[in-house]
């Protein structure tokens, strides 16, 4: 039997017997017809003469093309229901893929904070110490934005424009973009220029353009940030540990919650693509699910009957 043959056999079950959709279908064929195309390029056609070894050239192939693992995943699934097909309608001796272990990374979502736990975090940082203001103004700029650490320790004083109330933040391949910054942030970050910065630069002798300095007068570091952050963590008595990416990712969960729309957060976080702005999307049930609970006439019992 020809490849054209078993592949026409197994999509006639898939759409026939599983009663699969089309578009799902068509996946499962696109997948064997690339495996297929693998095979004739590497001198081996026949599809029921594939072996535990050529299966192992294919996902070295695969990776080789910079697929990510979700693609591999799902184009070994579809092999595995091809062959299982072949298998189980005794046209095969062995399923090639049976000692084949690929395992999906798990989709992590975001961690945030809510809105209780940033205001611990705000008042754990703040304090009438000299770096106390630094501090705030950290916290309170990494969330009115949620630029990177990688973006946020690259800023100059004249990327800062606290008449238009925008930031200018140099951002993956050296990509521009101006980021908008409220309010507490602007209050905080001038409050730090005033009270630390100067004489930060003046005691140790330090000259140059960083906004945040440490206690040396020397640019922040990445890592420095995060030694910040943790150490704010511990004050405000809450469990787990607090990453910088956690602001980031709780300023994109608050603008999305609030009614923001998703093409603007990706302007602002500085994604390329609006897939990595997506993710986000998992993260808003809370706000779904208070809307619910507000609107909709049967969320709740009926607070006259409760009692009945």
């Amino acid at each position: 039997m020809s490849n054209q043959e078993l592949i026409d056999r197994f999509i006639n079950y898939l759409a026939i017997e599983r009663r699969y959709s089309d578009e799902t279908v068509k996946a499962y064929l696109f997948d064997l017809k690339k495996f297929e195309a693998f095979l004739e390029e590497s001198g081996t056609s026949d599809l029921m003469e594939v072996q535990l070894y050529d299966v192992r050239l294919y996902l070295s192939y695969l990776d080789e093309q910079k697929l990510s693992r979700n693609t591999i995943s799902r184009t070994l699934s579809s092999l595995r229901g091809f062959y299982h097909f072949l298998l189980r309608n005794d046209l095969l001796d062995e399923n090639p893929l049976s000692y084949i272990s690929f395992k999906k990374k798990q989709l992590r979502l975001p961690q945030y904070l809510y809105e209780e736990e940033f205001e611990k975090l705000l008042r754990a940082a703040e304090g009438t110490e000299m770096l106390d203001y630094r501090n705030r103004a950290l916290v309170e700029l990494l969330y009115a934005t949620g630029i990177r650490v990688s973006e946020c320790k690259n800023i100059k004083l004249q990327d800062i424009s606290f008449d238009l109330g925008v930031i200018l933040i140099f951002g993956k391949g050296n990509k521009e973009r101006y980021v908008p910054f409220g309010h507490y942030a602007a209050a905080a970050i001038q409050e730090y220029l005033e009270m630390t910065r100067p004489e930060l630069m003046s005691k140790h002798q330090r000259s140059h353009d960083y906004l945040f300095v440490n206690r040396l007068g020397d640019p922040l570091t990445a890592g420095g940030i995060e030694y910040i952050l943790k150490r704010i963590m511990k004050k405000t008595g809450l469990t787990g540990s607090l990453h910088p990416h956690m602001l980031r990712h709780t300023f994109a969960t608050d603008m999305l919650n609030s009614g923001a729309d998703m093409r603007t957060v990706q302007e602002l976080l500085g994604h390329a693509s609006l897939s990595s702005t997506q993710i986000y999307t998992h993260v808003t049930k809370d706000a779904l699910q208070r809307n619910y609970n507000q609107f909709h006439p049967r969320a709740k019992r009926d607070s006259k009957k409760q009692g009945e």
